[in-house]
């Protein structure tokens, strides 16, 4: 696992610290803005709030677990927002809307600092 990049991680988890950033992973590039584990929890619980019983029970886990005290030496993942997938299109997925995105630090090949945009003028 890459130190640089997961320091730049703990950063984001300790110290609302956000950078964009694109990650190559298995030939793939992922592209976002660097956020907390804490924000994407938060994020993931607010999406569940308003559904029914079962989802109101995972919205509520989520928002707890949010809340958590975590071992910030021990960082396994990494999550972006504004998220987006290139992989060989010239398009991405998705090409419309905010998403967050959550990898597994490990599995991560490569990465550079600056975000893709496919937007053409």
């Amino acid at each position: 696992m890459d130190n640089l990049l997961k320091n730049f991680v703990k950063a984001a988890n300790q110290h609302d610290f956000s950078l964009d950033i694109t990650l190559n992973v298995d030939g793939a590039l992922i592209t976002g803005k660097t956020v907390s584990a804490q924000k994407y929890l938060e994020y993931l619980s607010n999406n569940f709030e308003d559904g029914n019983e079962i989802s109101q029970t995972l919205s509520e886990q989520l928002a707890e677990a949010s809340q958590r005290e975590y071992d910030h030496d021990d960082v396994q993942y990494i999550h972006l927002e504004n998220a987006q997938v290139y992989n060989g299109d010239s398009q991405p997925t998705p090409s419309e809307g905010d998403f967050y995105w959550r990898g597994k630090l490990q599995e991560i090949d490569g990465f550079f600092l600056g975000k893709i945009d496919a937007k053409t003028e």
